[in-house]
């Protein structure tokens, strides 16, 4: 699937959800990249500490567990972490043929022991390290193996941005590759901001972006353009890097200041096979109700983020939602109005508000 949606009410869980994935992932990645181990150029925004659910007296003593299943081209991926206070109480790798009924087991750690797999127990590996190291980092660091590898570069490969966090916006990848400057410039004017050049200047340490009007050219800093363009501009690098690439792009607040036509065109740029060739990914977080349309998105794109009567987070996809007659919804369906009605659950209050509702 090249797109996911998370939509939903504010504090619902959709940043966290992300959130998470941030946390595994820097978690893992870190280390390494800290002892420039990594494979792969890092595209991370920040590392993300794992902080428990405090909603309960119980939770915030326990370790914060994540689970994740991921491919490559010929493997399926579990990759279990339990995380307390920084040290890793748990952690498990497991591997399976794409298609294949049977996993391989990579290895299991719990406390201080570690059980090594087949795979593994033939390389003669270490499985004394330190608590707050992941195990598979250890590995990625140490060895060259090339399950580790893999599974090493698929966390190195995704990329997360947050626009929640204002900063985000003025951390630019700015490329002298003439070739990905004439696709972000082709991409900007394509999206209506007309420009014919940019250029980084050490100096004052600020991006200037040029335009020819008429005879002559105008140099604009890039602290004077309008919010959008800052966010065209800060974002199109590194989708570009995803789709050449064939990463996993995690997105907080896609939508924020971009115009819905924008944000569909971004989309489609995922969802074209010929423009995205190798695979790229792109799950974000939206309040735009301008592309919850079937046209956008298939139903199985869309996902809902909501509290539970706990106070904790529940994600599901609009594919699961089932009508009063227990059928799914319609693939023809106007999501959004039915969304906005109230009817996939995920803001609650919405139909109140928009019939009057109880002010008293």
């Amino acid at each position: 699937m090249p797109v996911s949606a998370v939509y939903g009410p504010n504090g619902g869980g959709k940043s966290n959800l992300l959130l998470a994935l941030a946390s595994l992932i820097s978690t893992v990645v870190k280390p390494i990249h800290d002892l420039e181990k990594n494979r792969k150029p890092l595209i991370m925004q920040q590392r993300v500490a794992a902080e428990p659910f405090l909603f309960d007296p119980v939770s915030a003593e326990k370790p914060t567990e994540f689970r994740i299943f991921f491919r490559t081209e010929e493997y399926e991926y579990r990759y279990y972490l339990a995380v307390l206070r920084d040290e890793i109480t748990a952690e498990t790798l497991d591997r399976k043929k794409i298609g294949g009924k049977k996993p391989a087991h990579i290895f299991y750690r719990e406390g201080e022991e570690i059980s090594l797999g087949t795979i593994l127990k033939k390389e003669n590996v270490n499985t004394s390290i330190n608590a707050k190291m992941p195990f598979i980092s250890f590995l990625a660091i140490n060895y060259n193996i090339p399950v580790i590898a893999e599974v090493q570069e698929w966390f190195e490969s995704c990329i997360i941005r947050s626009y929640a966090n204002p900063m985000a916006e003025m951390q630019i990848m700015v490329s002298d590759d003439a070739e990905i400057k004439k696709s972000i410039l082709l991409l900007l004017n394509d999206l209506g901001i007309d420009v014919d050049d940019y250029r980084y200047d050490e100096k004052e340490k600020q991006l200037f972006l040029k335009r020819r009007i008429g005879e002559a050219d105008y140099e604009l800093p890039f602290s004077h353009e309008s919010d959008g363009t800052k966010k065209l501009i800060a974002i199109l690098p590194v989708l570009l890097v995803a789709l050449q690439e064939g990463r996993l792009v995690i997105i907080d607040e896609l939508d924020a200041k971009l115009h819905p036509k924008l944000l569909r065109y971004v989309i489609s740029m995922f969802q074209n096979r010929k423009i995205n060739r190798y695979g790229a990914q792109l799950l974000f977080t939206s309040h735009d109700m301008a592309t919850m349309k079937n046209t956008v998105f298939r139903r199985d794109e869309i996902w809902f983020a909501a509290l539970n009567d706990c106070h904790s987070s529940e994600i599901y996809s609009l594919y699961e939602i089932r009508r009063e007659d227990n059928e799914r919804v319609n693939s023809t369906a106007a999501f959004d109005k039915q969304y906005l009605e109230g009817r996939y659950g995920a803001d609650p209050y919405l139909q109140s508000m928009l019939s009057g509702g109880d002010w008293k």
